[in-house]
This record gives structure tokens, C-alpha cells and sequence, in this order.
């Protein structure tokens, strides 16, 4: 299986995947660059339910933010854990990208052949979010920074590390995303944290394309057992990538994601 950025373009550099920069993010610096991941959320029934959950398996404390939970590791931000306001909503994790122009970027997603599912909103002074899929439909986030940049702390153990989207055409998924992300993906700073895969490679057909967010973790298989006594379960059992170890579990409440041990 290859996991890899949006194929290379003629005379992009290919940067190799996962090799982003590890430790805290300043909080009071630039908003990350367009086409960085910068921000993920789990959208859940019982947020209480999940901080136990999450608390547990990363260590994670918890702060009350507009509507929802702020998760922290070692003091920095590092996620947020949403209440559901409808139960047809799936008990997801989403994964965001920044974008200075979070309006500007919608337009571009429409015309490459993708839509807007939740247009552009402002989020007091924190930023404005909206929500958009690709052509196959995976869902990923726009997120346009305001005070709240994003990640306050990534690439390390309990953190956002990696997401990986799987698709059916993973041509097409080429072209979409270098289309949108050029410079995160093939610029001659970039070193990509998120790639793609072919969905038949780890999942059964019937399985919808989507990102799949990675925690980082120091030691998988005790992550997976502490997550196992949470209620938790391994969906797909460890394999290994060009990035690192992994295995795609979900949580007690049924949201998807992956444990990445480098």
C-alpha cells in the first residue's frame, strides 16, 4: 500500500510525507499556511462520555469553549470535542485546513468539481469554519484563522500527527487537492502531513472515501490496550505504512481514527 501526497506535478519536489516540524505551535503566531492541516474536532452524542474516553487513551485535559470542549495536551491546545445537534449527524472526526480565505476557497472547491456543505461561517473572533467534500465526497474543514490559529501543539504523542485520506479514484484525488493545495503539498517549504490511498487497500468496498485523522502515539500496542479497556475497538489491525505504524480503531461512541507509532 502507498501512502503518498497528491502525486508530484512536473517539477514539484515531492516532499517526503510526515516530516513536519514536531512541538508546540506559537499560539500567537501566523495562521498556518493554505493547505495545512491546522485543526481537527470530533463531533459526538455524549461529550462527556468522551473526554472520559480520550482523557484516558492520550492524556488529554479539557477547557469549555463556545459550545464545545477544548482539548489540551502538555497546556497547548491540540483539539475540540463537539456535542451533536442532530442525531443523523455522523459521530465523526474532521479534519481542517487552513486557508487565509475561507470564501475564496470555497469557490475554488466548486469549480475543481467538488461542494460546499457548510458555507464559510464566522465563529466569533476565533476564525470562521466551514465544512466541504472532495469529488467522491470525503468531508474535510475550512478553517480561516482569526485569534484561534489552530493546532497549539502536533506531530508528538497524543497529538495530530498525520491524515490520510482514502479514495476511490486516487487519480482524481490528485488532481483535486494539488489543484487546491500546491504549495502545502509541492511547494519548496512544504512538508506534507496528510496523503492519500486507494480505500480498497484497508477497507471493504461498501466503505464511503473520507480523511482519517492519526494521533500520535508512543507505544501502539499499549495504546491499543488502554483504548481496548475504554470501550474502544480496533477496526483494522496494525499494518505498516510509509509513515509509520498503524492501526484504525474507534472510540466508544463510534468515531473513527487511527494511531500512528513512528
Amino acid at each position: 500500500m502507498a501512502e503518498n501526497p497528491p502525486s508530484t506535478p512536473p517539477g514539484g519536489n515531492g516532499a517526503s510525507p510526515g516530516e513536519g516540524t514536531s512541538g508546540r505551535e506559537d499560539p500567537d503566531g501566523p495562521a498556518f499556511p493554505e493547505g495545512v492541516p491546522c485543526w481537527i474536532d470530533a463531533h459526538l452524542p455524549d461529550v462527556e462520555a468522551g473526554k472520559r474516553f480520550y482523557g484516558g487513551v492520550f492524556g488529554w485535559d479539557f477547557e469549555n469553549a463556545r459550545g464545545s470542549v477544548w482539548a489540551r495536551s502538555g497546556g497547548e491546545t491540540v483539539a475540540a470535542l463537539v456535542p451533536k445537534r442532530n442525531g443523523r449527524m455522523p459521530t465523526v472526526w474532521t479534519v481542517y485546513f487552513a486557508t487565509p480565505d475561507a470564501t475564496a476557497l470555497s469557490g475554488r472547491i466548486r469549480s475543481a468539481g467538488g461542494r460546499i456543505v457548510v458555507p464559510p461561517t464566522p465563529v466569533d473572533s476565533l476564525g470562521a469554519m466551514g465544512l466541504a467534500a472532495d469529488p467522491e465526497g470525503a468531508v474535510f474543514g475550512l478553517w480561516q484563522a482569526g485569534t484561534h490559529p489552530g493546532f497549539g501543539r502536533r506531530h508528538e504523542p497524543g497529538s495530530f500527527t498525520w491524515a490520510e485520506l482514502y479514495a476511490r479514484d486516487t487519480a482524481a484525488a490528485n488532481t483535486f487537492y494539488t489543484g487546491l493545495f500546491h504549495d502545502a503539498l509541492f511547494g519548496p517549504d512544504a512538508v506534507p502531513d496528510f496523503g492519500r490511498a486507494s480505500l480498497l487497500d484497508v477497507f471493504p468496498a461498501e466503505m464511503p472515501p473520507h480523511f482519517l485523522v492519526h494521533f500520535g502515539v508512543a507505544d501502539g500496542a499499549a495504546a491499543l490496550g488502554v483504548l481496548s479497556r475504554l470501550g474502544g475497538r480496533v477496526q483494522v489491525p496494525p499494518f505498516e505504512t510509509s509513515y509509520g505504524w498503524v492501526a484504525v480503531v474507534t472510540d466508544d461512541q463510534g468515531a473513527s481514527f487511527a494511531l500512528l507509532q513512528r
